[in-house]
């Protein structure tokens, strides 16, 4: 038995993976005015809670896995940086294992997201698969040959901040066109936005009765209408979107590209569109190497399932 924590910037969650199933979950509030040291000892009490729920002795506990936003030293254990909290240079999992006693992991939240959907959730019938989460920004994992994929000091996978138009606006980051300029939720709010006020007679006014109402469903319940001006704002995101998975399926040519975040309820609304925009412009067709592209299915508990798996592969 392992438990997986998914820890976040308001609240870490933690489950037990027993036979391929989250028994006990648990979460407990997680605060940035909180010294490292605070929040370390509040997922191990987390992680003892969470047996205890379920009548586990913690003995029993081979392993704990932890989801961590951030860049992650996964080798190290170590948060070595998480702008949200200040924090730098953290030794998470070492800090972890003398509270409980348990070898502990950490790697960054989306990779594990990306493991937890590729074992156990829209992946799990194919060795090879790419996640895209779609929200504020846009982050992701890759999963090849049924092993999660970080890079050199597990610094890779930063799909969000590939450039998919050059001299394009301004990131987070500091540079220009990054694919989540383009292709997160706050892209698609922006391009609806944009649309609604030179549309003023467009169906999207019906689901917002203001520009500060927009939020990820409203041009998805326009288009649903045949609204004209939702089709147009709707193809202009899908393209962006598109693009930089067609950029991300030329290089690493899974057989599944995952599709996570809110967005990902609008299912075929979301993906028949984007089908029709990526399989024509592979570059190898995907007759010859078969893509399929989904919607996640473990919602918010996909970086508990990949954490735990995560420690369960490291252990």
């Amino acid at each position: 038995m392992v438990i997986g924590v998914d820890l976040g910037g308001m609240s870490a969650k933690a489950a037990i993976l027993q036979n391929g199933k989250l028994i006990g979950k648990s979460r407990v509030e997680t605060s940035a005015e909180n010294a490292a040291t605070e929040t370390a000892f509040a997922l191990a009490k987390l992680c003892k809670q969470t047996a205890e729920k379920e009548g586990i002795p913690f003995e029993n506990i081979s392993t704990i896995g932890i989801g961590s936003p951030g860049v992650i030293d996964s080798r190290a254990g170590t948060v070595v940086s998480w702008t949200n909290y200040g924090w730098k240079d953290v030794p998470l999992a070492a800090m972890i294992q003398k509270y409980t006693g348990k070898p502990t992991y950490v790697s960054n939240d989306a990779n594990v997201a990306a493991l937890g959907e590729a074992k156990y959730g829209a992946g799990r019938n194919y060795s090879s698969s790419l996640m895209v989460t779609i929200g504020t920004g846009v982050g992701g994992g890759i999963v090849l040959n049924g092993k999660l994929y970080e890079g050199f000091r597990s610094a890779g996978a930063e799909i969000g901040h590939m450039v998919i138009r050059q001299n394009g606006d301004l990131c987070t980051c500091g540079r220009r066109g990054c694919y989540e300029v383009y292709a997160s939720a706050r892209a698609l709010v922006r391009i609806t936005q944009e649309t609604m006020q030179t549309e003023r007679k467009s169906a999207m006014w019906k689901y917002a009765k203001t520009i500060e109402d927009v939020d990820g469903r409203t041009v998805f319940l326009a288009a649903r209408e045949g609204d004209a001006a939702a089709e147009i704002a709707l193809a202009k995101y899908i393209s962006s979107l598109g693009e930089g998975i067609v950029d991300l399926v030329n290089i690493f040519r899974p057989q599944a590209v995952i599709l996570g975040g809110g967005i990902s309820a609008e299912k075929e609304a979301l993906l028949d569109p984007l089908k029709d925009y990526v399989y024509p412009r592979i570059y190898v067709s995907k007759e010859y190497a078969p893509l399929e592209i989904v919607c996640a299915e473990l919602g918010n508990d996909a970086g508990i399932y990949g954490a735990a798996q995560y420690a369960l592969e490291k252990l």
